[in-house]
């Protein structure tokens, strides 16, 4: 039923997942000795940039974004500044929980925030190009039986994917294995980053195999 969705979400996924390894490969490139390790706030900074540029470039084109109701410049502004005010709240309320869950509260807390922005870029920036800046519609997404779309479903997926990454990746931080990736938040921003791209593959797979199971509710 949703045949032509499914292939756009897929070649939506493989565009943002390809912005990450580039995003990745060419830090290594240009800067000397880059490693992911050796220059993480770098490399996690770059990602971060590259998922926000191609999201809101591939969902815009592809017309995901909700459309305004209105069409005067000014109401378009207002979406935009409230985009990035809601933005900016996520990326302090990503660095409250972490901090809430064990994270130094001075000490190392760049860190601690850069990891909440890039927490942010895959999954509340993926809320606002799908949702827009709409908190009741994000509730109703989230919420038990909310989703009205295949968009909605994938949406629930990839952030769950995302957010269960980076809750895994803390489990190896206290062990006294004294590993590279082990120094704060390393291990936490990768579990993060590969929960995220393995919800990239999940989300389109899961709908295609139960796309003759979901029913959604009219808008």
């Amino acid at each position: 039923m949703w045949d032509h969705e499914i292939k756009a979400m897929a070649s939506t996924h493989a565009i943002i997942a390809s912005s990450v390894f580039m995003a990745t490969v060419l830090p290594a490139v240009l800067v000397p000795g880059f490693s992911v390790y050796g220059a993480h706030l770098l490399w996690l900074y770059s990602v971060s940039g590259a998922v926000t540029v191609v999201s809101v470039a591939v969902f815009w084109l592809l017309g995901i974004t909700p459309p305004t109701k209105k069409h005067t410049l000014g109401y378009k502004l207002s979406r935009v500044v409230r985009s990035c005010l809601y933005f900016f709240l996520s990326c302090l309320f990503f660095h409250t929980v972490v901090v809430l869950y064990g994270a130094p509260l001075i000490e190392s807390a760049l860190e601690t925030f850069s990891l909440s922005v890039l927490l942010t870029s895959l999954t509340t920036l993926r809320c606002l190009c799908v949702l827009g800046p709409n908190v009741q519609a994000w509730i109703r997404v989230f919420s038990r039986h909310g989703a009205m779309s295949v968009w909605d479903t994938c949406l629930q997926i990839t952030v769950a994917c995302t957010l269960v990454g980076a809750w895994l990746g803390a489990f190896p931080i206290p062990l006294d294995w004294d590993r590279p990736w082990q120094v704060w938040p390393v291990s936490c921003s990768l579990g993060a980053m590969i929960g995220y791209l393995t919800g990239l593959v999940a989300a389109p797979a899961w709908i295609h195999y139960h796309r003759k199971q979901l029913t959604y509710k009219c808008k």
